[in-house]
């Protein structure tokens, strides 16, 4: 079994060892991005998969050194994890100082129930509700979640070839049935493959999904996407950072329609 390191050693891989492709992306997105504000109270979501807690740690760190004052929970929703899972996802938290509030609920069991033809998308709607409801309990105004640059990338070509619609994550996102409460997403810049260095770097055996009801799933269309965003990188240079810029450089003169604040608007409004 591989050795875990120290949480000294940890803390200072995150810092120097992977301070280019890591530490300054999560700067730079909580800048660029206004995050985190003085006086946030941030929920940092851990399911137990190498991005949450990569997220804890770099939350952790930040506040200890950063210039502005936040106020910080780890919070964790045991959905109905076999027990192996739990106890490494204890296990995980306490090898990385990260002082974990977890709480139970039965929502793998009631996913699976309602929605079995599409178990995860319920799931991810109840656990986001769930958190929500536990961060709030907490005292907490900000929610975050750790998808990374590869998620974004990825739901904006999941929407474009699937859904018929550009539209991507966003980096913030006001939560409309939890009032004075928003979702940031500090990974944003980050890419996967140096979560994936640094996980096995500590030596740290992440989760994965460990939903049994997934477990039984074979492939899925997030997957595809995945698969042929990796394969037309790998012939186009930088492919994925021109599908990110797209998304930044939307020119409105040159699309057919948008919708803004609900409202769908035509070219020919302003023709």
């Amino acid at each position: 079994m591989e050795e875990i390191l120290s949480i000294n050693e940890i803390e200072k891989s995150l810092i120097k060892r992977y301070r280019k492709h890591i530490w300054s992306k999560f700067i730079k997105a909580v800048k660029e991005y206004e995050l985190i504000s003085e006086g946030d109270v941030i929920a940092s979501a851990i399911s137990g998969g190498k991005d949450s807690l990569i997220l804890a740690k770099l939350l952790q760190e930040l506040q200890k050194h950063g210039p502005v004052k936040f106020g910080l929970e780890f919070i964790a929703m045991d959905p109905g994890y076999a027990v192996e899972n739990r106890e490494r996802l204890e296990q995980n938290c306490e090898a990385l100082g990260i002082p974990v509030k977890i709480f139970d609920t039965d929502v793998f069991k009631v996913a699976d129930k309602i929605s079995a033809d599409n178990p995860c998308y319920m799931c991810a709607r109840m656990r986001r509700g769930a958190l929500y409801s536990n961060a709030r309990e907490l005292g907490c105004n900000k929610l975050a979640l750790g998808h990374h640059f590869n998620d974004v990338i990825e739901t904006t070509m999941l929407n474009v070839l699937r859904a018929g619609c550009f539209k991507t994550m966003m980096p913030k996102l006001k939560s409309d049935n939890f009032e004075n409460m928003e979702i940031i997403r500090p990974l944003y810049l980050v890419k996967e493959e140096y979560i994936i260095r640094w996980i096995n770097y500590t030596g740290i055996k992440a989760l994965d999904c460990a939903c049994s009801v997934a477990a039984k799933s074979v492939g899925s269309t997030r997957v595809d996407i995945k698969e042929l965003i990796e394969k037309l990188n790998e012939e186009h240079v930088n492919l994925d950072i021109s599908i990110f810029r797209a998304a930044e450089n939307v020119n409105l003169d040159m699309v057919i329609g948008y919708e803004k604040n609900g409202v769908k608007h035509n070219f020919l409004d302003e023709y």
